[in-house]
């Protein structure tokens, strides 16, 4: 909100609410009152801050931040993948794509439950999704700079090597070549590190002579397998983690395109967070940009992290496999909805980078659309072509929208109120719809999407166990 126009949004929002406020707040007696409720729990934003443009716009905290690194949109203007290279996805099949990925998760976590002997499962996350966010490391002596996604569903790093022996994909850098590192070495089968692999991956590793070889397939389909090795990886000028476990894809195929392949933020032995535990103490923080033409970070360690942050435990119902939370309670618009603790606790939450869409238990994401549709009656429902979204509004003759504030409540009387970015998603020309969504059924666990996430500092310490969230990140 602009300074300038703050009278006019407080006033404008004082009378769009005012009957609302009266009827839910009956305890309010003067107009003071209602403007001070209206100001806690309704927020009046500009409809172009929901939509990228074609400028990049650097994160001023984010350029503050010291050892971190720069966070971008895949298919943003800060990105130097081009549109040639990575065609962008429309609306629909960034929905479809995040569906794979959330139902490969719920998948995984009933298997586990059940405690399924099946060996040949995507664990953990592994549908890389649409894999929206990319940060630029080095790899190697000399360096040679790789851009991946990174995903804290995901385990094992990797990249795409030469000579591909079986196939690769077109990629902004030059495909990482083995042969030129003085530092690359090969991982044995017969080492400790190669049978780590069934539970980074959830594959069995498997042999060609010597050499151990790793293998992926995600929940959509694509695949990445190839030499299981180390070399020298360097996420900050000179601080390199030496002896860096990763794979070195000879067939790869998917989504990926453009990105150099996937670094890997899970709980997993073999992930980035415990590989440099001894120089980061199990501790990263990322902040998302609000839209693509904006920038975040993503930081390792614990210097620098905001102060503000409150910490929620991880939950220990979610075993290692996931970051787990408890999900609590949801407020809209200053009120907690009726959703009996039993909701969540049979669910269950994860935090995912990975997942656009937060989604829900059933019962509890039809009282939040009940309750968001009780306050944004001054604006016309529209049927969109979203097969996800179902809570859609024609805001054609709108520049700017007041809309109720969302907060959530993780274990520990956290609470997190989501930013205006995670509470309207734009899917078509001038139609915003509320960006949660139900799952199939009460007992598929919640996920926390990268949507709610935007802007937040979200930090995670494995080591102490739990999760932080502070407002304003980037």
């Amino acid at each position: 909100m602009e300074p300038s126009n703050s009278i006019f949004f407080v006033l404008s929002s004082c009378f769009l609410f005012f009957l609302v406020v009266a009827r839910k707040e009956s305890t309010l007696e003067t107009s003071e009152d209602a403007i001070e409720a209206i100001a806690h729990h309704y927020q009046t934003v500009k409809l172009s801050s929901f939509i990228s443009s074609s400028i990049c716009s650097p994160s001023i905290n984010g350029n503050k931040k010291r050892g971190s690194l720069e966070v971008v949109h895949k298919h943003g203007p800060c990105s130097k993948l081009s549109d040639s290279m990575v065609k962008p996805l429309t609306v629909e099949e960034i929905f479809s794509h995040d569906q794979s990925r959330v139902d490969s998760i719920i998948k995984t976590r009933k298997k586990d439950i059940q405690g399924s002997k099946t060996t040949l499962i995507a664990k953990s996350g592994r549908s890389i999704g649409t894999g929206n966010y990319i940060v630029t490391v080095a790899l190697g002596t000399p360096k040679k700079l790789l851009t991946l996604i990174f995903d804290t569903g995901s385990d094992l790093t990797w990249t795409q090597c030469q000579p591909c022996a079986g196939s690769c994909y077109s990629q902004i850098e030059p495909i990482f070549q083995p042969s030129s590192s003085t530092t690359y070495s090969n991982i044995t089968c017969n080492s400790t590190e190669c049978s780590g692999l069934s539970s980074a991956t959830g594959y069995p590793p498997l042999c060609d002579s010597s050499t151990c070889v790793y293998r992926i397939q995600y929940g959509d389909g694509s695949i990445t397998a190839g030499f299981f090795a180390k070399d020298k990886l360097t996420l900050f000028p000179d601080d390199p983690i030496e002896g860096f476990f990763f794979g070195c894809g000879q067939l790869n195929e998917g989504l990926f395109r453009g990105a150099a392949g996937l670094i890997g933020l899970g709980r997993d032995k073999l992930s980035l967070v415990l590989q440099s535990a001894k120089k980061y103490g199990k501790v990263f923080s990322y902040c998302l940009p609000s839209t693509a033409s904006s920038t975040g970070y993503l930081t390792f360690g614990s210097s620098g992290i905001d102060s503000n942050v409150t910490y929620t435990p991880l939950s220990k119902s979610q075993g290692n496999s996931f970051y787990g939370l408890d999900l609590e309670a949801i407020y809209v618009g200053g009120n907690k909805l009726s959703i009996s603790p039993t909701v969540f606790a049979t669910s269950g939450m994860i935090i995912d980078s990975g997942t656009v869409i937060t989604r829900l238990p059933p019962t509890a994401y039809s009282a939040l659309r009940k309750a968001f549709r009780a306050e944004m009656t001054q604006y016309p429902l529209t049927k969109s072509a979203s097969s996800l979204l179902d809570t859609c509004y024609d805001l054609s003759k709108y520049s700017d929208v007041t809309i109720p504030k969302i907060s959530v409540v993780w274990g520990g009387n956290v609470n997190v109120e989501i930013p205006p970015q995670g509470i309207l998603y734009p899917i078509e020309d001038q139609v915003y719809c509320l960006a949660f969504a139900g799952n199939r059924d009460d007992s598929d666990f919640g996920i926390f999407g990268n949507t709610q996430q935007k802007t937040l500092e979200v930090v995670y310490d494995v080591s102490a166990g739990k999760v932080g969230f502070a407002p304003g990140g980037c």
